[in-house]
């Protein structure tokens, strides 16, 4: 193996991937104070995976062809989710969740640390599996298992994120459906197959980084991600609103808040209300 790899290797492709986080966190940051909201920063949530990819594939001197399974992977799910936020947040105003962050003072200071400097952290911590990987031997013998295993679940996530979000605007774009509760194809199986299938592309992440030591140690960034998803800026948050709705509490009951279950039955339980 030639190349950067060993601590050396990683704290070249840390640091450069921190460089790019900061230019990329400050050039959004600098639309955003020029559009007058910062909802601009969920479209460079996904990119800024793909760019840390992408610094470690040319960087790293680990394992290639883990290398390329990892570039390829950040980037198909990087990409499709950077496309899909384009979309949401197009001809949109600042996102509730940020108004509600920044308050009556949203000034530089506060906006670079409540909002930039926190998904900055979020995107180099989580992909620490990509830069560990990168710099680290190849995958031998029995742990080819546990890479294998990575890519099934890599992909099982993928195909949950990018069915559930086409299944959403598309029941969204059908006027018949508005002030209905979207409980159909993935969304009767979890409420949140979106954010479920976010958890399992980057679990899948982990397992492959994890086919080579020292990459099992990464395991919190899954941690942290799944942590986030379900318990503090995704699904918590969206039922907290949700949840005062008629017909959501009808269908919290009879679907699983985030593992997919087969759905219950509906029981007196109408689908009228409104659409997440």
């Amino acid at each position: 193996m030639t190349g950067l790899t060993g601590w050396a290797g990683f704290g070249v492709v840390t640091g450069a991937s921190l460089l790019f986080i900061v230019v990329l966190q400050a050039i959004t940051f600098a639309v955003g104070r020029r559009l007058g909201h910062y909802n601009v920063v969920d479209v460079i949530w996904g990119f800024g995976f793909v760019g840390i990819g992408w610094i470690a594939l040319i960087l790293g001197g680990g394992d290639i062809t883990r290398r390329w399974i990892l570039a390829v992977a950040v980037t198909v799910w990087g990409l499709r989710l950077t496309w899909h936020m384009l979309g949401k947040v197009r001809g949109k105003g600042e996102d509730p969740r940020y108004a509600k962050v920044l308050g009556d003072n949203p000034s530089a200071g506060r906006v670079i640390r409540k909002i930039f400097g926190t998904q900055g952290a979020a995107q180099w911590f989580v992909s620490l599996p990509l830069q560990v990987s990168a710099v680290t031997h190849a995958t031998h013998g029995i742990w080819w298992i546990v890479l294998i295993a990575g890519v099934v679940l890599w992909a099982i996530g993928i195909s949950f994120e990018a069915i559930g979000d086409a299944q959403m605007t598309s029941f969204k774009s059908d006027p018949s459906n508005k002030g209905k509760i979207m409980d159909r194809g993935l969304w009767a199986w979890t409420r949140h197959p979106n954010y479920f299938g976010d958890s399992a592309v980057w679990w899948g992440m982990w397992l492959i980084a994890a086919s080579a030591w020292p990459g099992v140690l990464t395991v919190l960034s899954p941690v942290v991600m799944t942590y986030f998803l379900v318990f503090a800026t995704g699904a918590r948050l969206l039922e907290q609103s949700m949840s005062k709705r008629d017909g959501y509490p009808e269908y919290q009951q009879r679907t699983s808040y985030f593992f997919p279950l087969p759905p219950k039955t509906r029981e007196g339980a109408g689908s009228q209300g409104h659409a997440p």
